[in-house]
């Protein structure tokens, strides 16, 4: 039996993607995404208060461009992919990341605000064989 790595998240968007391009011109954006459990009152009257998790989405290639010119602190999006968490050294320290690699995003909610591009159809990454 194989073996599943799926993520679907829907949240709201934290900051601005940061968009670089890495050599032959492959775009990777970077961004964090909240996503909230609502707090409740336990029958006893203990208030139990809102958890906010932090999530670090990385998108590639023609999703990456499309998140630089359509994706913006505050919206809510939809985003669906896979788990890949990374580790290094730094400074003698061995550090250890939790991404969400993308390979879906949908604009669920965005905030109005002047002279913003209206985004194209959902785009989807694919990967180019080459």
């Amino acid at each position: 039996m194989s073996s599943v790595n799926k993520v679907i998240l829907i949240g709201n968007v934290g900051s601005d993607p940061e968009v670089r391009y890495l050599d032959r011109g492959v775009a990777i954006a970077n961004f964090n995404l909240a996503t909230t459990e609502r707090g409740y009152t336990m029958q006893n009257g203990t208030q139990v208060p809102d958890k906010t998790d932090w999530h670090a989405i990385v998108l590639w290639r023609n999703l990456a461009e499309w998140a630089e010119k359509y994706i913006r602190r505050g919206m809510k999006i939809y985003v669906e992919g896979k788990l890949q968490t990374r580790t290094w050294e730094k400074d003698g320290q061995l550090r250890r990341k939790t991404e969400v690699i993308a390979e879906n995003v949908q604009i669920l909610y965005r905030p109005q605000e002047e002279n913003q591009p209206q985004p194209e159809s959902p785009v989807s990454d694919s990967i180019e064989v080459e």
